[in-house]
């Protein structure tokens, strides 16, 4: 999949929209330096291309009382018939799962794990992971310090659709 060109405008607008996803389009227009219909204009065409993929509030798990983070490898047993299918169709019932990921190296998955304290963390290991189809070891890290969490799309690496050609 190709990059779709971007110029510095549409890349401001998603800087700003990606930390307040909130801002009126008024505001907005007024942060780029746009007119207000110009800004609705270009944050509409953003959305039609898939590049805005949604709004969405950023809840504090913390907040909410959800303490314990980790990054948990989950390795399978090839032998057993359709276990990715099998272990991905699992994944989507457990809510301390919030990000799953297919990876290379000694694990076949790297999972994001929030859970309300290592009680339940526990609990669910043993008695939802380690029982699933296919599952032949797990190693677990839990997250004493997040130094940096930065949520959605990396703006400063986006290029301008006039930069080097492209």
């Amino acid at each position: 999949m190709h990059a779709i060109a971007l110029d510095a405008v549409d890349i401001h607008i998603l800087d700003v929209l990606q930390r307040q996803g909130r801002i009126s389009n008024l505001e907005l227009a007024e942060r780029v330096a746009l007119s207000p219909s110009a800004c609705l204009r270009r944050t509409k065409i953003l959305e039609e291309r898939g590049i805005i993929g949604r709004y969405q509030a950023h809840l504090s798990a913390e907040a909410l009382g959800l303490t314990l983070e980790a990054f948990v490898h989950v390795s399978m047993r090839n032998d057993v018939p359709n276990w990715h299918e099998t272990f991905t169709a699992a994944m989507e019932g457990w809510p301390e799962i919030v990000s799953a990921y297919v990876i290379t190296g000694d694990s076949h998955y790297l999972l994001r794990v929030i859970a309300p304290d290592l009680k339940h963390f526990s609990s669910f290991i043993l008695n939802k992971l380690y029982k699933a189809p296919g599952v032949m070891d797990i190693r677990s890290n839990i997250v004493l310090q997040a130094v940096k969490d930065t949520p959605g799309a990396p703006v400063g690496l986006i290029r301008l659709a006039n930069a080097a050609g492209g």
